[in-house]
């Protein structure tokens, strides 16, 4: 991975710019050349290929009218990607199809209206135990703890999670999304994650797992995503 070196034209970069891409680690930034992939990707990436591409076509149908207030609204919302000064934004466009995203992980795929985007309120959420969990599927149950929350029940807990053996760390394309299947009911409230046959998708066995988990909220009202949080805990069968 090499390192950029800051010249008196370009002191940072990020993203990709042809088959080169930039990206941060430690404070320092690195760049490299993109892979050629040959592999045609598994079945759940080919569906969320599918609809990405239906939000971008769903973009193309808004009256250019509307599409001037989603600018204006993305104006106020920060990047996601550095710098992490608060002095870049996302476009309108980038606002709209993370809506259209978080509409559809909700089961609710539509176009959206512009809204404007209202910042999260502090939350956490914690590995609160399991519920009929056998050696292939389960119930995670997670601690949602949003204290100075109003207006709980319009939230709704995503978790990425991947399963592994006690003490191998994460490895990030190995996340699989997962929703709660039900909104938060109070500023601290339990919710459960129906999580599948986790032996058969992540490919192990024994009876303790390491579970690493990224997770965030979702607005029902707007699709609108928080940013993401990081745990990880064992479960003992």
């Amino acid at each position: 991975m090499p390192l950029y070196e800051p010249n008196t034209r370009f002191s940072d970069c990020w993203s990709s710019v042809g088959d080169i891409t930039f990206f941060h680690r430690d404070g320092k930034c690195f760049w490299k050349t993109k892979p050629v992939c040959v592999f045609p990707g598994t079945a759940g990436q080919l569906d969320q290929g599918d609809l990405h591409r239906r939000a971008l076509a769903a973009w193309r149908t808004v009256e250019h009218s509307d599409q001037e207030v989603w600018n204006d609204y993305a104006k106020s919302v920060t990047s996601h990607r550095p710098p992490f000064d608060s002095s870049s934004h996302i476009t309108g466009h980038n606002l709209f199809v993370s809506a259209y995203h978080g509409f559809a992980q909700l089961g609710d795929e539509h176009i959206p209206v512009p809204t404007k985007f209202q910042e999260f309120p502090v939350f956490v959420a914690k590995y609160s135990g399991v519920e009929e969990f056998s050696p292939d599927s389960g119930i995670i149950k997670f601690r949602v703890e949003m204290p100075d929350c109003q207006e709980t029940t319009i939230y709704r807990l995503l978790t990425k999670l991947q399963f592994t053996e006690p003490g191998k760390g994460r490895r990030p394309g190995y996340l699989r999304n997962f929703i709660a299947s039900e909104n938060c009911t109070s500023s601290d409230c339990i919710v459960k994650i129906q999580v599948g046959n986790f032996r058969q998708q992540w490919e192990i066995e024994g009876e303790s797992f390491q579970v690493h988990c990224r997770y965030l909220l979702l607005d029902s009202r707007t699709g609108y995503r928080s940013q993401y949080k990081s745990i990880s805990f064992l479960i003992e069968l």
